[in-house]
């Protein structure tokens, strides 16, 4: 009974976690495998031929014959279009006479169908008279939309044309105008400039890594490298290395792993923010500068770091007030040992505050510690705009 009761209580929960959560992603999974867009529209299509479809078909090399015929406006006397002039109020005893006599005939152009009702007992009497009735004769496929194949491919073969089975297919394909089940989008995902994937990208992405990657799996990726059962020792065993802690049996050993550690979480911020800002600086500075002879430190010192310097400010007043304040990884890794010789400022008012082997938190000595770090962040920061002539950079452009 109890657990029944359990069910019961959590079913709420699981019903909003299915609305909001597992059906939005159901849905995205079964939009990406379809055309869908503004065009198309989410519910079913209809078959309609436009000039850009004929466009579209010769630029794949469909017969050019067969597109004009397509393309070209006919005449005939059918059911549908008797219908039409009737409802446009032309002549009765002209549509009874077309009916009776001519359904079915078809010609190719306006003239030859106006000079066809000309013969007629009951043809319009003027030239203005003509020229309105004829338009109700008129038929094209560009025209008309078909609400199914079936209707489409009969409209197509009313036109006479000699069409093979795969013409018929393009043809079906290519005037269809809603949605279909399709795997475009994911070729054009490995196609497309933008998102294409090369091994540019893949750098990128795994140099960013150790910024993105929880610290706690971040350091322990580490330890694992430099404890004494780990990577480190069981490749230098093999040279008869005496296996060892790597990360904690020196006070040096301890500062490289722990700049190592630090160094690549923000090498990979830098190295994101400063890729990014090259590749806006325009192609043609560094093309003239190649004319001009400049070389290749010369286009690095007169255009690229002038053109990056507030990524290059931004980045070092950042990593410097991160690396002042910061100690989550320290203490991960090394919890300021061998000893005391890795705990940083930082991690020392922490340790006072906070969590000190003998129990007694000092909250105003750690505070005191802190307010330093403030103090030499807040001086650090104004010799950063300083040097970067911060006043210069936010300077209006002049306008010649």
């Amino acid at each position: 009974m109890s657990s029944k009761l359990g069910y019961i209580f959590i079913a709420p929960a699981l019903v909003l976690a299915i609305y909001f959560f597992l059906t939005p992603v159901i849905m995205t999974g079964i939009f990406s495998l379809t055309n869908m867009s503004t065009a198309t529209g989410i519910t079913g299509g209809s078959y309609q031929i436009t000039q850009s479809t004929l466009r579209n078909l010769g630029d794949q090399g469909f017969e050019r014959k067969i597109l004009k015929r397509i393309g070209s406006e006919s005449y005939q006397v059918s059911k549908s279009t008797l219908l039409a002039a009737k409802e446009a109020e032309v002549n009765p005893e002209l549509i009874n006479e077309l009916r009776q006599n001519h359904l079915g005939e078809s010609f190719k152009n306006r003239r030859l169908f106006e000079r066809f009702l000309k013969t007629l007992d009951n043809r319009p009497r003027s030239t203005r008279a003509l020229k309105a009735t004829s338009p109700h004769f008129s038929r094209s496929l560009i025209k008309e939309r078909f609400e199914s194949k079936e209707s489409f491919n009969q409209a197509l073969k009313g036109l006479g044309l000699d069409l093979t089975p795969e013409q018929i297919i393009q043809l079906n394909e290519m005037s269809y105008t809603g949605w279909i089940w399709t795997l475009e989008n994911f070729r054009k995902m490995l196609t497309l400039p933008e998102t294409k994937i090369n091994l540019i990208k893949i750098f990128r992405s795994l140099w960013f890594l150790p910024r993105i990657t929880p610290s706690v799996l971040y350091v322990l990726l580490w330890k694992w490298l430099a404890w004494d059962t780990g990577f480190i020792s069981a490749i230098v065993s093999n040279f008869g290395v005496t296996p060892r802690n790597w990360m904690l049996d020196t006070a040096a050993n301890a500062w490289v792993f722990v700049i190592l550690i630090n160094g690549f979480i923000g090498a990979s911020m830098g190295m994101i923010i400063f890729s990014s800002a090259i590749t806006t600086i325009p192609r043609q500075m560094i093309y003239a500068s190649e004319v001009d002879g400049a070389s290749r430190w010369q286009q690095i010192r007169h255009i690229i770091l002038p053109q990056i310097k507030w990524p290059i400010l931004f980045v070092s007043v950042y990593q410097t007030l991160s690396l002042l304040t910061s100690f989550e990884h320290i203490l991960l890794s090394t919890e300021g040992g061998p000893g005391t010789s890795t705990e940083v400022w930082a991690l020392a008012a922490y340790h006072s505050a906070l969590d000190n082997y003998w129990g007694n938190l000092q909250y105003g000595y750690g505070a005191a510690l802190a307010l330093v770090l403030v103090v030499v962040g807040v001086i650090m920061s104004l010799l950063y705009l300083r040097f970067f002539r911060f006043h210069e950079l936010v300077k209006p452009p002049r306008i010649d």
